[in-house]
């Protein structure tokens, strides 16, 4: 695994964390988990180790896109109120 494929990985679980709709909560959930699971995974220096942790992220990413499509199916059509606000440069508080 080299520095941009760990860097796409993470893009796209960011990418994928938008697609949760309308629950705030859940975006930044996936958000958060994938900045610990990265964070985490920089202290990994053995190659099999980084290579079962590289695997864990991809089958979480599978996972992700899994749940969004079902949550696509399933959610509410209007916006959160955390996003409107963050939509219009207010400050959240």
């Amino acid at each position: 695994m080299s520095a941009p494929e760990a860097r796409a990985l993470y893009r796209a679980f960011l990418r994928h964390a938008q697609h949760f709709g309308t629950s705030y909560n859940i975006k930044e959930y996936v958000k958060r988990r994938a900045r610990e699971g990265f964070t985490e995974a920089q202290a990994v220096t053995d190659s099999a180790e980084l290579a079962r942790v590289w695997e864990q992220g991809r089958q979480q990413l599978e996972v992700v896109r899994r749940q969004s499509i079902v949550y696509g199916l399933y959610s509410r059509r209007h916006r959160h109120a955390m996003d409107l606000l963050k939509q219009e440069g207010s400050p959240a508080r």
